[in-house]
């Protein structure tokens, strides 16, 4: 199956060499042919020292990355309410950007990892959560009930992506994945010059709650929201092309990313209406 992603196109080709596998252990005096699993499957027509029938590798279901993504999820949320009650507000600042440099780290490893790795994306989860959970905190604090508010706007701006990628009302072509992709790293490329230049008192007024700030809130959400359409895409053709049950945690890992953008850019944009800054 071909994929104009070049990702899932790698990961298909893993997928290939895994189950060509039992090609790969020699047997007795090198002969090839014994398979990597026991009890031995049925070898080929051909006799002894011919290539037996590789290992069955089970592929990844659309139920596999649902159950991944519902478990990241618990996984975060459990770790964000620990948070919540268990750090001092005297170190929630603290705790906020410690968790977001490690969960920066983490992601960044699990995206350019060529293997799916369970242990990074379940580590990756619970600080995310720490992360998800002090900036929850903080603006709880100045505005009450806007946690909950923008829980709900997250889930629900999630679920109408997934009917519309479901209608094919939006479909991830190629060039709607190289835009997607060249807007994410500018979008993403601006909050870090942003964050940067605050350090040193510069103020751009893109997260001041001014009308820029409101528009770039707006773009940054729209864009979030879009980004599933790729994760859905992905996860279609990671199907299709038959990839290891294990990439189910990298499929989930994509679309928690994406979750976790969206609410924070919503509350963001919801604290720009509650009143005093």
């Amino acid at each position: 199956m071909k994929t104009s992603n070049p990702v899932l196109a790698r990961l298909g080709q893993a997928a290939e060499r895994e189950r060509a596998a039992g090609y790969a252990q020699p047997g007795p005096y090198g002969q090839p042919g014994y398979p990597q699993q026991y009890p031995p499957q049925q070898p080929y027509p051909g006799g002894y020292g011919q290539p037996v029938a590789p290992p069955a590798v089970t592929p990844m279901t659309l139920d596999d990355v649902v159950v991944k993504t519902v478990l990241m999820l618990a996984l975060l949320g459990a770790s964000a309410a620990a948070a919540w009650v268990l750090v001092p507000d005297a170190l929630v600042g603290v705790a906020w950007i410690g968790a977001a440099v490690v969960g920066l780290v983490l992601g960044l490893i699990i995206s350019f990892s060529r293997m799916a790795n369970p242990a990074l994306v379940v580590a990756y989860s619970i600080i995310e959560g720490v992360f998800v959970g002090m900036v929850s905190k903080a603006f709880e604090t100045l505005y009450a009930g806007i946690v909950l508010q923008a829980v709900v706007a997250t889930f629900g701006v999630f679920f109408l992506m997934a009917i519309i990628y479901k209608a094919r009302i939006i479909r991830a072509t190629p060039k709607f994945a190289r835009i997607m992709v060249a807007v994410i790293a500018g979008l993403f490329g601006v909050m870090l010059v942003n964050l940067v230049l605050s350090l040193f008192g510069v103020n751009t007024h893109l997260r001041d709650g001014s009308p820029l700030a409101i528009g770039f809130s707006l773009v940054c959400i729209v864009v979030a929201s879009l980004s599933f359409v790729l994760n859905f895409a992905e996860i279609e053709e990671g199907v299709r092309m038959g990839l290891p049950q294990r990439y189910a945690w990298t499929a989930a890992f994509g679309i928690v990313v994406g979750l976790v953008w969206l609410y924070i850019e919503i509350l963001r944009l919801l604290s720009y209406f509650q009143g005093d800054d």
